[in-house]
């Protein structure tokens, strides 16, 4: 299902990885094609949920050294969109045609040896400007402990950090090379840690995320703190981390794969603006070693700035959160309790939203985030 969900800044401006026991695995190959056969895909869902705190206006930071670091916003505003995706019956038909895992089959009669290994892939090149259509169609595979991206386009993306790849710093009239080259790496550290540390990624704190947030912005670290403590429809984790239950779901492997793309500019308080685009692909397997693979995808835009400490009263090298979106495809959408919750193919829709509307491509990343049906969804793809 696709979790959309889209979220602002608080308005306020400047003045891998968990391994797979070995009782899964064990499972995973005593299956048989009659078992395998039975947890085919059955119309699964995905869910999107987006949550919007838009600024609605930015007025001018204080003068010269002079008046808050930061100033107050007229309000907030904030909506959800949730959109819950289901596989369509054709793809999931696909599916259930090639989930005999014909790589256990003596002599791969189907000739996927070569197809589904993950390394053989050839790996696409880095993102350096907005796509202008979606990924191409992908041979329909189920995903398995050895192939967890088997049937995805994130098969030939970059593998987590690796796909966080900084342009090169330049100086941005009189703002130095090297303010530059601070901004971008603060920008990283915060990305790989929301959203590719292993342990935020299992429910922990994201302490290194965190740090590089300035504390002088009012509310903002307030507001993340509640939300990580205390996660609801309000105050929602989701927001800005990746985070699974880690009683529910573990990772399938040790890879997230990772595409997307970093820009720079002069920002509007004298420093250092940065823009990222970047969608994350996650295979799990629930806890209960059934050894059943899925994937939720999340894509993130976030805007931050490195403003200049000697205009504003800030904390030097601390990066302003200026805004931040969210975009999840295949989690539950009437779940808040700061954790992804993704459907398996042999599980049936939970909760009490249903499926609706028209479908969305959590893989597209030339739609614009935000965009697509309000409600609980459809997406096209997991």
């Amino acid at each position: 299902m696709s979790d959309r969900r889209s979220e602002n800044s608080s308005g306020d401006e400047p003045s891998s990885s968990s391994s797979i026991p070995d009782e899964v695995w064990e499972r995973f190959i005593r299956d048989s094609e009659r078992d395998i056969r039975k947890s085919a895909p059955k119309e699964p869902s995905a869910r999107a949920r987006q949550v919007a705190e838009r600024l609605k206006g930015q007025p001018e930071p204080a003068g010269w050294r002079t008046g808050p670091a930061w100033q107050e916003m007229n309000g907030r505003a904030a909506r959800r969109r949730k959109v819950w995706a289901v596989i369509g019956l054709p793809v999931a038909v696909a599916v259930a045609v090639v989930a005999m895992r014909p790589s256990l089959i003596p002599g791969d009669p189907f000739g996927s040896a070569a197809a589904h290994t993950d390394s053989a892939a050839s790996r696409l090149p880095d993102e350096t400007a907005a796509p202008t259509a979606p990924p191409s169609a992908v041979a329909a595979r189920t995903p398995t402990l050895a192939h967890p991206f088997a049937g995805s386009p994130a098969l030939r993306w970059a593998d987590g950090e690796a796909g966080i790849v900084l342009p090169k710093a330049t100086a941005l009239g009189s703002i130095p090379k090297d303010r530059v080259e601070l901004a971008l790496q603060q920008t990283k550290k915060l990305l790989v840690d929301a959203n590719l540390n292993p342990e935020v990624v299992a429910g922990a704190h994201p302490d290194a995320a965190l740090a590089v947030l300035d504390p002088k912005q009012p509310r903002m670290l307030e507001e993340l703190d509640t939300a990580l403590r205390h996660p609801s429809k309000a105050h929602d984790p989701l927001s800005l981390f990746s985070r699974f239950d880690p009683e529910d779901v573990m990772p399938a492997g040790k890879v997230v794969k990772t595409r997307g793309r970093i820009t720079f500019a002069k920002g509007k308080f004298e420093g250092v603006a940065v823009h990222a685009d970047y969608t994350f692909v996650y295979p799990v397997v629930p806890v209960d070693g059934s050894g059943e693979v899925t994937r939720t995808i999340v894509r993130r835009v976030i805007d931050t700035e490195l403003p200049d400490p000697a205009r504003y009263q800030v904390t030097p090298g601390r990066l302003t959160l200026v805004s931040y979106n969210e975009d999840a495809g295949n989690s539950a959408c009437d779940i808040d309790d700061g954790f992804l919750h993704p459907q398996f193919p042999s599980q049936a829709p939970t909760g009490s939203a249903a499926p609706s509307g028209p479908s969305v491509d959590p893989y597209d990343r030339s739609r614009k985030i935000g965009d697509g049906p309000e409600g609980c969804g459809r997406v096209s793809r997991t």
